[in-house]
């Protein structure tokens, strides 16, 4: 009895001792290697929430390395619970599992009585084409759903590295073109629909879009919500992404890396990409007009930019990455013809955010061609703040007036 006592005692300690090792190492890896800027909402939830990514990381390599489970599994899965607080049903709102075109979907349908047709929205979550899911996006769905007594359709498309572009594209139009013309069945007005999502998302909305402007077979999109979204792989050395490559929660390298994974790039290349080496010369030439520096307002230059001329080029590293060149994967190098016929649009971009300037540029692109835009600028804001609008302790107060104004937006429209 003695004995077994002593090895628990001694196993308990292991694990403790292991336990504390571990958290000492989060905490050393978020302070040696981000950078939480002054002006940031909240730097001590972010930190937090920093370091729960890094030790689900870290936890889920240790178990992949014990042949327990996957790292990417293991990932998804916390982060879905993270942040999926299904609260079951709702006395406002019919929320039913379904799927379109084979891919699933929940739709999120008012209670209440409508007089005419309904607005709809499509909602395509973040999570960096590899991560993210319609649970992980329930609250904010119902919530807008809600908030604009509008019919919400948020879509399940396939995620990166077992799918690579153009799946989610694919996805994503398929369920779009389905709901276009299938809107009447679930009280929409067809041509009162809004393409929205957020990060990725952001990016799979903007590509949409334009897939659709020029269709005669189907209604135009309304408007299209665009929320920090990546809308090109060209340029990785703007301001944003040079001032903010160490802000949590998304990298300079780490956006790079998710890109590269929907893509089947070669990730052995990334610091070639990350140079601009997949881009050819005269490719160059032809984005700078949309691409320049010199397109975003000289306040988001202040905090230590420093111009940089990319002229390197390797067609060994553009011909694996050609594909990120494509407008369905970098929507800002549509030509002009297609971005004109754009519909109403609102653009949410944050200060601290890599891909802040992705936005500001896609920004002047519409409104260059006649396209009104609606911009809401977060500016104590970091990537991925609207997931944070309502998650009790973590919560951040201006996620969640960057929703309520994403909210307003569409009830204007």
């Amino acid at each position: 009895m003695g004995l077994a006592l002593a090895l628990l005692v001694i196993m308990a300690a292991i694990f403790i001792a292991l336990f504390f090792l571990l958290v000492a190492g989060i905490i050393y890896f978020d302070f040696a290697n981000s950078d939480i800027p002054a002006g940031i909402a909240n730097p001590c939830k972010l930190r937090t929430i920093h370091c729960i990514s890094i030790g689900t990381a870290m936890v889920g390599k240790i178990l992949q390395n014990m042949l327990i489970c996957s790292q990417l599994d293991f990932t998804r899965l916390v982060r879905d619970k993270l942040l999926a607080r299904n609260s079951g049903d709702d006395p406002k709102l019919f929320i039913k599992n379904l799927q379109m075109e084979g891919i699933p979907v929940r739709v999120y349908q008012p209670r209440s009585p409508s007089a005419g047709g309904k607005k709809g929205i499509i909602f395509f979550h973040g999570g960096g084409w590899m991560f993210g899911s319609i649970d992980s996006y329930d609250k904010l769905c119902r919530y807008i759903s809600k908030g604009t007594e509008s019919v919400v359709v948020s879509v399940g498309y396939r995620l990166a590295p077992e799918h690579r572009y153009p799946a989610a594209f694919d996805d994503c139009l398929s369920v779009t073109s389905h709901f276009l013309k299938s809107a009447q069945e679930y009280g929409v007005d067809s041509s009162s629909v809004i393409i929205s999502g957020d990060s990725a998302g952001g990016n799979l909305a903007a590509a949409v879009c334009q897939a659709l402007v020029s269709r005669t077979d189907l209604p135009k999109p309304l408007a299209q919500v665009l929320i920090y979204p990546a809308v090109q792989a060209v340029d990785f050395h703007l301001p944003s992404y040079t001032q903010n490559c160490a802000v949590p929660i998304l990298y300079r390298e780490r956006a790079a890396f998710y890109m590269l994974n929907y893509l089947e790039g070669n990730l052995s290349m990334m610091e070639e990409v990350l140079d601009g080496d997949h881009v050819p010369v005269d490719m160059k030439q032809k984005f700078r007009k949309w691409l320049s520096p010199k397109n975003i307002p000289d306040e988001f230059k202040a905090r230590g930019y420093k111009p940089r001329v990319m002229t390197s080029h390797s067609e060994e590293v553009y011909e694996v990455h050609k594909q990120a060149l494509e407008p369905h994967f970098s929507p800002l190098l549509a030509e002009d013809s297609t971005i004109c016929l754009l519909p109403n649009t609102y653009i949410l971009t944050c200060e601290f955010d890599v891909l802040r300037d992705d936005g500001i540029l896609y920004k002047k692109r519409l409104e260059d061609n006649g396209v009104p835009v609606t911009w809401y600028h977060v500016k104590d804001g970091f990537h991925g703040i609207i997931s944070f609008f309502d998650n009790g302790k973590l919560s951040f107060e201006s996620g969640k007036l960057a929703v309520d104004n994403i909210v307003n937006f569409m009830n204007s429209v």
